[in-house]
């Protein structure tokens, strides 16, 4: 199913548009709250057709992303249940976020710079994260390395280095990447969502 080709090519279209960058920048930034179709999506195809701005585009798609991030933060935080919670229900995000939980619960904020890093859905990471700095502050007082401040700057940091290094190797690249990107699209949208799924599967079974 070559469904992330018909996605690109849409995407291609739009980056065309004269409200092009608006229209990115909205992606992402509603991407970090609740919205399925990730930020690369836009992009990628706004770079590969205006390299001249790749780096641009990179730094709006960061800002908007982790402004997206931080309102998905604070709905964790004060409106989890029973709003937020059943969104998540509807959106079959559970298990996702359960996993999220427990690698906070572990790991703190590095899971929070994994996940903006990887192609870990944001969205529920951003708002697990708001959730469990919530429970640290009702438990001890203070919500620690889950606060909104370090939360900010490593979202910074982990976007930065995923939305800009994909800039940077197109911009490199140069005419070639395009057929490159048009080539193996699909089988790099394939390889991220199986990648997903391995992830979840893999704390939900052990």
């Amino acid at each position: 199913m070559k469904i992330f080709s018909a996605l690109f090519q849409l995407f291609e279209k739009l980056s065309y548009h004269r409200f092009a960058t608006p229209i990115m920048c909205i992606n992402s930034f509603i991407e970090s709250i609740f919205w399925p179709v990730p930020a690369d999506v836009m992009l990628i195809p706004m770079c590969v057709y205006q390299r001249n701005k790749a780096l641009y585009y990179a730094l709006l798609t960061v800002i908007s992303s982790v402004l997206g991030a931080v309102i998905g933060y604070y709905l964790g935080y004060y409106l989890y249940d029973p709003y937020i919670s059943n969104f998540i229900k509807f959106m079959h995000y559970q298990k996702s976020m359960s996993v999220a939980t427990e690698y906070l619960v572990t790991y703190g904020i590095l899971f929070v710079f994994v996940g903006a890093f990887t192609p870990i859905p944001y969205k529920v990471i951003a708002i697990t994260a708001g959730v469990c700095a919530a429970d640290r502050v009702m438990q001890s007082g203070s919500s620690g390395a889950l606060g909104i401040v370090p939360f900010i700057l490593v979202s910074f940091v982990g976007r930065g280095l995923r939305f800009f290094l994909e800039a940077i190797v197109i911009l490199i690249g140069g005419p070639k990447m395009e057929g490159v990107i048009r080539k193996y699209i699909d089988l790099i949208g394939w390889i991220c969502v199986a990648l997903i799924c391995l992830f979840v599967a893999y704390k939900i079974l052990i």
